[in-house]
Protein backbone atom coordinates (compact mmCIF):
# COMPACT_ATOMS: atom_id res chain seq x y z
CA UNK A 1 0.00 0.00 0.00
CA UNK A 2 1.33 3.39 -0.93
CA UNK A 3 0.16 6.63 0.61
CA UNK A 4 1.73 10.01 1.17
CA UNK A 5 4.42 10.31 3.84
CA UNK A 6 2.35 12.57 6.07
CA UNK A 7 0.05 9.60 6.71
CA UNK A 8 2.83 7.85 8.63
CA UNK A 9 2.20 6.91 12.23
CA UNK A 10 4.05 8.36 15.19
CA UNK A 11 6.09 6.06 17.39
CA UNK A 12 9.39 4.24 17.20
CA UNK A 13 11.29 4.92 13.99
CA UNK A 14 14.50 3.53 12.56
CA UNK A 15 16.19 3.31 9.18
CA UNK A 16 15.09 0.15 7.40
CA UNK A 17 17.34 0.73 4.37
CA UNK A 18 19.66 3.55 3.44
CA UNK A 19 20.60 4.44 -0.13
CA UNK A 20 22.86 6.94 -1.84
CA UNK A 21 21.87 10.60 -2.36
CA UNK A 22 20.06 10.88 1.00
CA UNK A 23 17.36 8.39 0.03
CA UNK A 24 16.13 6.01 2.70
CA UNK A 25 13.29 3.84 3.86
CA UNK A 26 12.30 4.44 7.46
CA UNK A 27 10.53 1.80 9.52
CA UNK A 28 7.97 3.27 11.94
CA UNK A 29 6.09 1.30 14.57
CA UNK A 30 3.24 2.35 16.83
CA UNK A 31 0.50 0.30 18.46
CA UNK A 32 1.88 -2.91 16.95
CA UNK A 33 1.55 -1.48 13.44
CA UNK A 34 4.66 -1.14 11.27
CA UNK A 35 4.90 0.95 8.14
CA UNK A 36 7.78 1.72 5.78
CA UNK A 37 8.21 5.31 4.62
CA UNK A 38 10.20 6.18 1.50
CA UNK A 39 12.09 9.45 1.90
CA UNK A 40 14.12 11.41 -0.64
CA UNK A 41 15.05 15.06 -1.13
CA UNK A 42 12.42 16.96 -3.13
CA UNK A 43 9.95 14.05 -2.94
CA UNK A 44 6.68 14.01 -1.03
CA UNK A 45 7.46 10.52 0.24
CA UNK A 46 5.27 7.45 0.34
CA UNK A 47 4.22 5.00 3.05
CA UNK A 48 3.90 1.24 2.61
CA UNK A 49 2.69 -1.61 4.78
CA UNK A 50 5.11 -4.00 3.09
CA UNK A 51 8.90 -3.50 3.05
CA UNK A 52 9.12 -5.25 -0.34
CA UNK A 53 6.85 -2.60 -1.90
CA UNK A 54 8.89 0.16 -0.27
CA UNK A 55 12.20 -1.16 -1.64
CA UNK A 56 10.67 -1.67 -5.09
CA UNK A 57 9.45 1.93 -4.98
CA UNK A 58 13.01 3.02 -4.19
CA UNK A 59 14.29 0.96 -7.12
CA UNK A 60 11.79 2.62 -9.46
CA UNK A 61 12.89 6.00 -8.09
CA UNK A 62 16.53 5.28 -8.94
CA UNK A 63 15.65 3.62 -12.26
CA UNK A 64 14.15 6.87 -13.54
CA UNK A 65 16.54 9.22 -11.69
CA UNK A 66 13.74 10.40 -9.43
CA UNK A 67 10.11 11.34 -9.85
CA UNK A 68 7.47 13.37 -8.09
CA UNK A 69 3.90 12.30 -7.37
CA UNK A 70 2.62 15.75 -6.49
CA UNK A 71 -0.71 16.43 -8.23
CA UNK A 72 -1.04 12.97 -9.82
CA UNK A 73 -3.97 11.95 -7.61
CA UNK A 74 -4.62 8.62 -5.93
CA UNK A 75 -4.39 6.55 -9.11
CA UNK A 76 -2.35 8.82 -11.33
CA UNK A 77 1.10 7.99 -12.62
CA UNK A 78 3.99 10.46 -12.87
CA UNK A 79 4.89 11.16 -16.52
CA UNK A 80 8.50 10.13 -15.86
CA UNK A 81 7.30 6.62 -14.98
CA UNK A 82 5.14 6.33 -18.09
CA UNK A 83 7.97 7.45 -20.37
CA UNK A 84 10.45 5.01 -18.82
CA UNK A 85 8.94 1.94 -20.42
CA UNK A 86 6.81 -1.05 -19.63
CA UNK A 87 9.11 -2.72 -17.11
CA UNK A 88 9.34 0.45 -15.00
CA UNK A 89 5.60 1.02 -15.21
CA UNK A 90 4.97 -2.58 -14.15
CA UNK A 91 7.26 -2.16 -11.16
CA UNK A 92 5.56 1.11 -10.22
CA UNK A 93 2.12 -0.51 -10.44
CA UNK A 94 3.29 -3.19 -8.01
CA UNK A 95 4.00 -0.50 -5.39
CA UNK A 96 0.41 0.73 -5.49
CA UNK A 97 -2.28 -0.47 -3.09
CA UNK A 98 -4.70 -1.35 -5.92
CA UNK A 99 -2.31 -3.67 -7.76
CA UNK A 100 -0.58 -6.98 -7.19
CA UNK A 101 1.29 -9.34 -9.48
CA UNK A 102 -1.86 -11.05 -10.82
CA UNK A 103 -3.61 -7.71 -11.44
CA UNK A 104 -0.61 -6.38 -13.37
CA UNK A 105 -0.20 -9.62 -15.32
CA UNK A 106 -3.89 -9.54 -16.25
CA UNK A 107 -3.73 -5.84 -17.16
CA UNK A 108 -0.92 -6.51 -19.63
CA UNK A 109 -2.07 -9.95 -20.73
CA UNK A 110 1.16 -11.52 -19.49
CA UNK A 111 2.11 -14.45 -17.30
CA UNK A 112 3.21 -13.63 -13.73
CA UNK A 113 6.72 -14.90 -14.55
CA UNK A 114 7.09 -12.12 -17.13
CA UNK A 115 6.12 -9.58 -14.48
CA UNK A 116 8.92 -10.97 -12.27
CA UNK A 117 11.41 -10.51 -15.13
CA UNK A 118 10.31 -6.89 -15.60
CA UNK A 119 10.78 -6.21 -11.89
CA UNK A 120 14.22 -7.85 -11.91
CA UNK A 121 15.29 -5.58 -14.78
CA UNK A 122 14.24 -2.48 -12.86
CA UNK A 123 16.02 -3.66 -9.71
CA UNK A 124 19.24 -4.35 -11.65
CA UNK A 125 19.18 -0.93 -13.33
CA UNK A 126 18.57 0.75 -9.98
CA UNK A 127 21.52 -1.14 -8.49
CA UNK A 128 23.72 0.04 -11.37
CA UNK A 129 22.63 3.65 -10.84
CA UNK A 130 23.45 3.46 -7.13
CA UNK A 131 26.79 1.79 -7.87
CA UNK A 132 27.58 4.55 -10.36
CA UNK A 133 26.87 7.20 -7.74
CA UNK A 134 29.16 5.46 -5.24
CA UNK A 135 31.89 4.92 -7.85
CA UNK A 136 31.87 8.60 -8.79
CA UNK A 137 31.75 9.72 -5.15
CA UNK A 138 28.62 11.75 -5.88
CA UNK A 139 26.98 10.93 -2.58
Amino acid sequence: MSSHAHDAIDGTESTYREYVLDVRIAEATADDETVYRFEAPDHVGAVFEDPEAATLYADVFFDVNGFDEVDVGDRGIPPTIIQAGRDTLVAYFLTQSYADQLWVASFYGLKPEKIDRYVNRVRKRADRVREGVRDRDLD
